[in-house]
């Protein structure tokens, strides 16, 4: 009776014991999931442009860097706060006290690969405003700069530059920027794991800490291992191993045999096979556990970030709010496009009452019905006394607070002659650009095509994925486009690229390929405006309507190229610089549009041209390319 009393202690030491280690390993799932809600909650919407679904191969990663914006000095005192954009993803600062000298000390890892984003842009704002914030200053740093410094870097100081005038400074900010690689990453994340059991906080731990965070990682095949592992780092024997020394082994383990797949924050299972993708999930995922200020995240833009009453709702931001290029809703006002150059998202601001008049006359029947009854004879009256003006002396005066407006779109030491030099407003719009500018890739190799003009580019397969993403006028066709002179079933059933210029670019436009101009043809019509608003119209059909001038260029590579230079509101006219029977080679300059923006659109011929990747990916999910002359634009196919 004695034995069986004795046999029952036994047992409830031991039932008592399981229960104590099991209720540990509980509190620490609990603890390693504290931030899954606040995570979930932040990321789940953003997962089209969150570092956490990117897959990448080994060659292409280039490291994760730690930037942290430290603090800034400013002229003026004001509540501040900073945002960070790289590639298509935007993080903001917490808003500092009235001060002119702002702290923030907030960090975001960012991930970085060989040939992706790595220009960060840092945007400094003042939040005096209740729902609009006021961008003061920004800079913008080489995050490739970082790759040849120590991990453990210096703390820089940029100038911020002044959005409103060319070549002013408004401040300095002060960072710290590091980028690891990636045994040192995974180092990294497993000291920040095995610091959770640290309760002590000593830099050591015991077996029995380091087997409750094995155990609450739920890993069976992990278990069996903790014990041998742990012995191998316990070189004295002493059963206390560091927490550097510990999670060497344990990094090592992780590209081996991992111990950890699935990952403690968020909750996602993890591709074992894939192991450079689950460190960069989990070292990116774990930040929002660490208790540093993270900048918060989910936004596409910095103005967007910078605006208060955003704040919430744009956690929950992605591609479709943006839908076709505009924001949708009466009162948006911004066009997202996508910039080929630093690959970032950028907003252009479109005045919302010209939004809101735009919206009235070519989003609807009522407005249509005016163009009907005389409005389009109105547009060509004022396109054609706008264009009188614009040539007029006077309007020279206009130049300067034209560079104004667009000053940091508009690069002056591109400009070929000294702005003296142009005696009217439309010299300047017809400005010609230094040749070395505007390089043209792979300029002696005849097939691969180019971007034809400085432009916002939409690039389709098929006319009739060009409908389906972009074109909602319910009659638009290749055939009614170019007319049924130059049209062919070739061209029906062909590739199409669109150049949308804005005012503030350069407005001539250049050959995309090389050969000889066929013919040229001109086409009357209307002159709607080719904003988003009015492409995106099921009521009106801007690109077949309106005044037009196709030509053909006859190529080996390409096959017939159709280009077609489109006339706009406030265009009063487009000219060209070559004649019929001319051979160009691709890049030379082809023509320009006077005052106003206007398009040029591409047809090429069945199956001769693959269109870059990224161009077509950016056009399937409604955003505009940003794209300069001689950029590359694709690759000919055409079968011999």
């Amino acid at each position: 009776m004695g034995h069986g009393s004795s046999k029952d202690e036994t047992r409830d030491e031991s039932t008592d014991s399981s229960a104590s280690a099991t209720s540990r390993i509980h509190r620490l799932r609990q603890r390693l999931h504290l931030h899954r809600s606040h995570f979930r909650r932040r990321n789940l919407a953003s997962d089209s442009g969150s570092n956490l679904s990117k897959i990448l191969n080994e060659e292409d990663f280039a490291g994760i860097a730690l930037l942290r914006l430290i603090a800034a000095e400013m002229k003026f005192k004001d509540k501040w706060l900073a945002c960070v954009s790289l590639g298509e993803q935007t993080f903001r600062t917490a808003i500092s006290d009235q001060t002119d000298q702002p702290v923030w000390n907030s960090e975001k890892k960012l991930l970085l690969e060989r040939n992706g984003a790595h220009v960060a842009r840092i945007s400094v704002f003042e939040t005096n405003r209740v729902s609009k914030n006021n961008l003061i200053g920004y800079c913008e740093i080489d995050l490739y700069d970082f790759l040849t410094r120590d991990s453990d870097s210096d703390v820089d100081v940029y100038d911020l530059l002044d959005p409103t005038s060319a070549g002013g400074i408004v401040g300095n900010i002060r960072l710290s920027c590091s980028i690891e690689d990636p045994m040192e990453t995974e180092k990294s994340f497993a000291r920040r794991i095995l610091s959770i059991v640290d309760y002590d906080e000593s830099g050591n731990l015991s077996y029995a800490e380091f087997s409750d965070l094995i155990d609450a990682f739920g890993n069976q095949l992990a278990a069996t291992k903790k014990e041998e592992l742990f012995k191998a780092a316990d070189d004295n024997g002493d059963g206390v191993v560091s927490i550097d020394e510990l999670a060497m082994l344990l990094a090592v383990q992780q590209e081996e045999d991992p111990l950890i797949n699935c990952c403690p924050v968020c909750g996602e299972i993890l591709q074992i096979s894939d192991r450079l993708n689950a460190m960069i999930h989990l070292t990116l995922c774990f930040d929002e556990g660490t208790g540093n200020q993270v900048m918060t995240g989910g936004f596409l833009t910095d103005k967007q970030a910078s605006n208060g009453w955003m704040f919430k709702v744009s956690e929950w931001a992605h591609y479709s709010s943006y839908e076709v290029g505009l924001r949708s809703g009466s009162s948006a006002a911004h066009i997202l496009v996508f910039d080929r150059r630093t690959k970032r998202l950028v907003e252009e601001t479109i005045d919302a009452k010209i939004v809101l008049s735009m919206r009235a006359i070519y989003q609807s029947k009522v407005g249509l019905g005016l163009m009907d009854k005389g409005a389009k004879e109105l547009l060509q009256s004022i396109s054609e006394k706008q264009g009188r003006k614009m040539n007029s002396p006077e309007s020279a005066k206009d130049i300067e607070k034209f560079i104004c407006l667009f000053k940091d779109q508009i690069n002056l030491s591109e400009i070929k002659y000294p702005l003296e030099h142009f005696k009217t407003f439309n010299e300047f719009f017809i400005r010609e650009l230094k040749a070395s500018s505007r390089p043209i890739t792979s300029a002696e190799i005849d097939d691969i095509a180019v971007c034809a003009a400085d432009s916002r580019l939409m690039a389709f397969e098929t006319a009739e994925d060009s409908m389906r993403f972009w074109i909602k006028g319910r009659k638009f066709s290749v055939q009614g486009l170019l007319g049924t002179e130059l049209c062919s079933n070739a061209f029906s059933d062909g590739s199409l690229v669109i150049f949308r210029l804005a005012p503030q670019d350069y407005h001539r436009f250049h050959v995309p390929v090389s050969g000889t101009i066929e013919k040229f043809v001109e086409i009357p019509g209307c002159l709607y405006t080719v904003n988003p608003i009015a492409v995106n119209s099921k009521y009106c059909n801007v690109f077949t309507e309106n005044k037009r001038t196709v030509s053909i260029i006859s190529t080996k590579e390409f096959g017939k190229v159709a280009f077609v230079a489109i006339g706009a509101t406030m265009v009063g006219s487009i000219s060209f610089s070559k004649k019929e029977d001319d051979y160009v080679k691709k890049g030379d300059e082809f023509g320009y549009f006077s005052f106003g923006g206007s398009t040029v659109i591409c047809v090429f011929e069945k199956d001769t041209i693959k269109i870059d990747d990224d161009l077509l990916d950016n056009s399937s999910r409604h955003l505009e390319t940003l794209v300069s002359v001689g950029m590359r634009l694709g690759v000919s196919i055409k079968k011999c």
